[in-house]
């Protein structure tokens, strides 16, 4: 029960990653406010875990930010949205690109605004976890816009942890090799595309939404207090290939 009496705001709360740390934050005493975009898959999850819901596209800035506003105070957050859409470089459209960048990178930055302001009127210290991917360090083919986003993160996330961090809000992202999630499957269904990436992996399968959230858990949490500005991959030994 480490987060007992915290409450912390979890986007992209409805699917995937963030169900998971949803639903992992909550077993372990939080109280979790829930954002995402699908307002059935919110109701569901605000009626398993008794949660408050918040419905948002954050592909909207205006409306991302009146969201967030409308969450605080939150003691902690995890920005956990994302989106993608796969397309090589040639084929890419400004619009699938802009649109990726919106919710992968403009919305993580709206929302973290919102609650760093708030916490520093309440005077209260703080821990923002930012999920992104190894596809941040890793040019994999036909996802030019979603690899763009993360590491337009992995970025915003240091400048965040170096800004923010002198002043008590610690800042860190996790960044996780293919996780079994809805948006993973539409990626990696392909078997002959899966079995290189597999072999590249030394424990030898992709990741579960829960082992990501036990790891975002650790970063939030009062035993990482001097943990600043990292990229923790979650990879199974993805990265040291």
């Amino acid at each position: 029960m480490m987060f007992a009496g915290r409450s912390i705001l979890v986007t992209g709360a409805g699917k995937g990653i963030g169900r998971a740390t949803a639903k992992l934050l909550a077993e372990r005493g939080a109280t979790v406010v829930a954002l995402g975009r699908a307002s059935a898959d919110l109701d569901a999850l605000g009626a398993e875990l008794g949660c408050r819901t918040i419905a948002v596209d954050l592909a909207d800035a205006a409306a991302t930010r009146a969201a967030a506003r409308d969450a605080m105070p939150v003691d902690l957050l995890v920005n956990c949205a994302g989106t993608t859409e796969l397309d090589s470089v040639l084929d890419l459209s400004v619009e699938t690109f802009d649109a990726i960048m919106a919710v992968n990178c403009r919305a993580p930055l709206i929302v973290a605004q919102e609650y760093a302001r708030s916490v520093l009127e309440r005077g209260a210290k703080g821990a923002i976890v930012n999920v992104s991917s190894i596809s941040s360090f890793i040019g994999f083919a036909d996802h030019a816009a979603y690899c763009a986003s993360k590491g337009a993160l992995d970025a915003l996330t240091r400048v965040m942890a170096n800004e923010l961090g002198r002043r008590g809000i610690r800042v860190n992202g996790v960044h996780p090799v293919v996780t079994l999630t809805p948006m993973a499957e539409k990626a990696w269904s392909d078997p002959a595309k899966a079995g290189p990436m597999l072999s590249r992996i030394p424990l030898g399968r992709f990741v579960q939404p829960v082992e990501v959230a036990t790891a975002i858990a650790y970063l939030l949490s009062d035993d990482a207090a001097m943990v600043n500005g990292i990229d923790l991959p979650v990879d199974g030994g993805f990265l040291v290939n």
